[in-house]
C-alpha cells in the first residue's frame, strides 16, 4: 500500500522478503502497484528478489511496463531487473509495454 513507515518497521523487525501472496507476488510487486518509488527503492536496497515471477510468470518489471509506470519501469531496470524473462504466455516486459516511455526504457 506504499506505506513507508510500516515498511521500515517490518524491515527493522526482520520480515522475510521471500514471502509471497496467494498469487505468487512479493512485496515489490505490491509496492509497484502503489506507485511509490521510495518504497520500491527501499525494498530493492533491502534485498528483495527483483525478478520474482508470480504464478503466471509475471515480474514487477512486466507489471510496471504493462501499467505504463515508466518511472518505476526505469527504476527497476536501473536496479538490475531482467527484461529478458518470459511469463507463461511467452511475453517479455517489452511485449507488454503500454506506453512509449516504457517501451523506450525497455529498448535501452
Amino acid at each position: 500500500m506504499g506505506q513507508a513507515d510500516i515498511l521500515d518497521e517490518l524491515l527493522s523487525a526482520g520480515v522475510d522478503l521471500r514471502r509471497r501472496n496467494a498469487d505468487g507476488n512479493n512485496a515489490l510487486w505490491l509496492a509497484c502497484v502503489s506507485d511509490d518509488a521510495h518504497v520500491v527503492q527501499r525494498l530493492i536496497k533491502a534485498g528483495i528478489d527483483i525478478d520474482n515471477q508470480n504464478d503466471a510468470g509475471a515480474t514487477a518489471l512486466m507489471y510496471t511496463a504493462s501499467a505504463g509506470k515508466a518511472t518505476l519501469c526505469q527504476l527497476l531496470l536501473d536496479a538490475g531487473a531482467s527484461p529478458h524473462l518470459r511469463n507463461q504466455d511467452d511475453f517479455q516486459a517489452i511485449d507488454l509495454a503500454s506506453t512509449w516511455e516504457c517501451l523506450k526504457a525497455l529498448r535501452s
